[in-house]
């Protein structure tokens, strides 16, 4: 690859990767908000990276019109011998690295959803807790959906039993029909690539469209023994919101609360 090319790469990296995390949030799609720091000095360096490459390409062609006596018949010979090898055309597939680079500024990935989190199970929460605190009495309950599954497979006390809660996350369709779906939520550990999604399942609404962030108000439906893995994570719903997608979308954060 021309060297001016490597010096616009290496710039529109650098600014792609400053405007995720700095001027936007859209870094949020793809890494924990920790990693913020790490990704404006990645950016920082592609920067400096590429205007130093830029500052040197002048020196560089300078000494490359200026060959030694000695090499200059050498020269000559390669350049119109056949010998020597003309690096002056971009291979084609060059050209590919561009699009990430362009579309950290133009045109991110869309966030991932219904799609990915209907091609995976859920992700199992952690086992062998056997101590809760008491529930707080307020009514309907926010709670996380990691939260209500733990306290539906693991709470042996029953806590939940009859008690009214609200969940948010987006809309997950099941392939069971049109009233088959669950609320959703993704999870990153660190980065998209090892995302794990945890799943409740609705009863008695129809499925909102696919990928929509909704509150749903509602009682754990029965079904096994409560307390034990035998219990599913579900929730007959009452009442169902659609709310605005939260701007870190892949934690499992407290409900947000729907306009009424």
């Amino acid at each position: 690859m021309k060297r001016p090319l490597q010096v616009t790469l290496l710039v529109l990296s650098g600014l792609g990767l400053l405007h995720a995390s700095l001027f936007t949030d859209l870094f949020l799609r793809y890494v924990k908000e920790g990693m913020r720091p790490l990704l404006v000095a990645s950016g920082v360096l592609l920067l400096l990276l590429g205007v130093a490459e830029a500052w040197s390409v002048p020196a560089r062609a300078h000494r490359a019109e200026q060959p030694e006596h000695g090499h200059e018949g050498d020269a000559k010979d390669q350049g119109h011998g056949g010998h020597g090898h003309d690096h002056s055309t971009v291979p084609r597939v060059a050209w590919l690295l561009f699009l990430p680079a362009l579309s950290l500024l133009f045109h991110a990935p869309p966030a991932l959803g219904a799609y990915t989190a209907s091609r995976e199970a859920p992700r199992a929460v952690t086992s062998g807790q056997r101590h809760f605190d008491p529930l707080p009495a307020a009514s309907p309950l926010p709670m996380t959906l990691t939260d209500f599954t733990r306290r539906v497979q693991q709470d042996p006390s029953g806590a939940v039993r009859g008690r009214t809660v609200l969940l948010t996350g987006f809309v997950t369709p099941d392939e069971g029909g049109r009233d088959a779906w669950y609320l959703t939520r993704i999870i990153l550990s660190c980065c998209a690539a090892d995302a794990q999604s945890v799943k409740v399942r609705i009863h008695g609404t129809p499925a909102p469209p696919a990928d929509t962030w909704v509150s749903v108000t509602g009682a754990w439906h029965p079904g096994g023994t409560l307390g034990t893995a035998s219990a599913p994570a579900g929730l007959d719903a009452r009442d169902v919101r659609r709310v605005e997608r939260p701007v870190n979308g892949y934690t499992d954060d407290l409900p947000l609360v729907p306009a009424r």
